[in-house]
């Protein structure tokens, strides 16, 4: 279930995540490293797509298995920041990815209890 208020996206999903779009301006695609890192419980993922595509971003852990899917839909074109909650994870290695249209990128973040 999604729901839609102030610019951000709720998901009902464990852990929950908020979306914000906070550029329409973007010409390349683009996977920022989550910040701060390392985190505790909270860190932000901040990605860009030039054109409207369909985006999954995902969190594994250290044995690649899927621990979230933060988003899973189409977006416009611009750039988005979202908040991932991992309150309910252990301390350790995790993996986000991003695959929009013919992009991907994994990048890594540490999560520290």
């Amino acid at each position: 279930m999604q729901v839609k208020k102030d610019g951000f996206v709720y998901r009902s999903t464990n852990p929950i995540t908020m979306v914000e779009n906070f550029s329409t301006t973007q010409n390349t695609f683009q996977l920022s490293q989550n910040y701060p890192n390392p985190f505790n419980p909270v860190t932000t993922i901040e990605y860009s797509i030039p054109q409207k595509e369909k985006v999954k971003l995902a969190v594994y852990n250290i044995l690649g298995k899927l621990v979230s899917i933060l988003i899973d839909d189409y977006q416009n074109a611009g750039s988005y920041k979202i908040k991932f909650y991992a309150s309910n994870l252990s301390s350790g290695i995790y993996f986000y990815r991003i695959i929009a249209g013919i992009f991907t990128q994994t990048k890594q973040m540490l999560l520290l209890k």
